[in-house]
């Protein structure tokens, strides 16, 4: 994934979608919210940051 190649990159919310799902990014709703969410309780805190209007971006 990119975020393992170029960490500090930050991803929107639909090229996320885009990725994993392999669907437009335009439909993307909450399902990329709910999943990070997800992810960080099961990794922690400090991992991934939310950029505010943007995205999000790997910090660990």
């Amino acid at each position: 994934m990119v975020f393992e190649t170029h960490p500090s990159w930050v991803l929107s919310q639909s090229a996320i979608y885009e990725a994993v799902w392999k669907e437009p990014g335009d439909k993307c709703g909450s399902a990329v919210v709910n999943v990070v969410s997800q992810i960080r309780r099961k990794i922690g805190d400090g991992y991934i940051e939310t950029v505010v209007g943007s995205g999000y971006r790997f910090v660990g």
